[in-house]
């Protein structure tokens, strides 16, 4: 694979997203690792478009703010351990009915935090974890825990198949029958469904050049590009339009715009994002289907701009652009079919989430050797 070498690049949209998340309650440190953006990047572009102001008119650093809302969390946090443990604990209660809530909230917290606010030795709940349990059940109540996180860090959308494969990475010697055996068991089951979506009215329309001819062979990012729209509903807004630009060497959504009209700008939007954060060096093809944004002139004089070939699927043929197809139809089944949005902007956060938070970052893809699209790329970037 080719190595193009470079920092890595925001576009605007972007880092306002990412401050409206800080601002919405998440930390620092959340936002960097879900997002691969280093702690001091983000308070350089708080400070930028967003400076923290208290009520009284006085403000307060990034940094002190940061420290607060730490504290919070911990507070949030004990206060959450005490609601659910002494829930379940009456007057009379064993140490092995206190072990055992321990052991099944550790996943969300410390283990030392829970023994502190609890009043349990840590020694008691380690020495409790030695009690005999056949061979079979502990490593099925291991494979459980290790099924149920990966299943919720995917926020349920891996089925089977990729959490055996995450399994098998981690050092589990397990089957795929097994894996189907214990989901079944713990009732788990990917959320991933279809549904209807309109269809947009027919036009009259002009055949183009088509390039790619259904050539998605890559031998490194920012070769061939693909783009498209589809519709996201809204409850005050009705009808939605995101717009997005995937590489099809790592899949990777490099670009995308969300708004309430259909229009150049935004599927223009989604481009010039895409081209500002990978700044492609070599021949670039675009590839999109004869919309009337795609094929109208202002789009073309951008295309121009940015010296890329634009390629146009044939008229009537949408496998000519599957793979953006592909893209949506995921999007659709793993998130926004699951989801009632209020407005755009709610839909905007969600959509900036699943994209840059977990399609593009965590979601393992079997097209590309269970990596995900962000791996790629570092790969090709030859960034470690």
């Amino acid at each position: 694979m080719a190595n193009h070498k470079h920092g890595k690049r925001y576009n605007d949209d972007f880092r306002k997203m990412v401050v409206d998340l800080y601002r919405s309650g998440q930390s620092a440190r959340e936002l960097s690792s879900e997002y691969g953006v280093s702690e001091v990047t983000i308070y350089a572009w708080i400070k930028k478009f967003n400076p923290v102001e208290l009520e009284d008119g006085s403000s307060v650093t990034p940094d002190d703010y940061a420290k607060m809302q730490k504290e919070m969390l911990k507070l949030q946090q004990e206060n959450e351990i005490l609601k659910k443990g002494y829930g379940h604990i009456r007057k009379k209660v064993t140490d092995n009915d206190i072990t055992d809530f321990i052991e099944q909230e550790r996943e969300y917290y410390p283990v030392h935090t829970l023994c502190e606010v609890l009043g349990v030795p840590r020694s008691t709940y380690y020495q409790s974890l030695t009690f005999s349990i056949s061979k079979q059940e502990q490593e099925n109540r291991q494979l459980t825990k290790e099924i149920i996180r990966i299943f919720n860090d995917s926020k349920q959308r891996y089925g089977a198949p990729k959490i055996h494969h995450l399994l098998e990475l981690a050092g589990y010697h397990v089957s795929l029958k097994r894996v189907q055996r214990l989901m079944k068991k713990a009732n788990i089951r990917s959320i991933t469904t279809k549904k209807f979506r309109p269809t947009p009215s027919k036009e009259k329309i002009i055949e183009r050049e088509n390039i790619l001819e259904r050539d998605f062979e890559t031998k490194t990012i920012n070769e061939k590009w693909v783009g498209d729209i589809t519709y996201i509903h809204t409850l005050k807004q009705g009808w939605c339009y995101l717009a997005t630009v995937l590489d099809l060497h790592s899949r990777k959504v490099v670009g995308h715009s969300f708004g309430r009209t259909m229009t150049t700008e935004l599927i223009s939007t989604a481009l010039r994002n895409a081209y500002e954060t990978q700044q492609p060096c070599e021949e670039l093809i675009f590839h999109s289907d004869l919309g009337s944004q795609y094929t109208s002139d202002e789009f073309a004089f951008l295309i121009t701009e940015f010296n890329i070939k634009h390629s146009f699927s044939y008229k009537g043929s949408p496998y000519d652009n599957a793979c953006i197809e592909s893209f949506h139809a995921i999007l659709k089944k793993e998130e926004v079919n699951h989801v009632q949005y209020l407005d755009e902007y709610s839909a905007k956060i969600a959509l900036f989430q699943y994209i840059e938070g977990w399609y593009n970052r965590k979601r393992i893809h079997g097209s590309i050797n269970y990596m995900t699209p962000q791996e790629v790329e570092n790969i090709c970037r030859n960034i470690s």
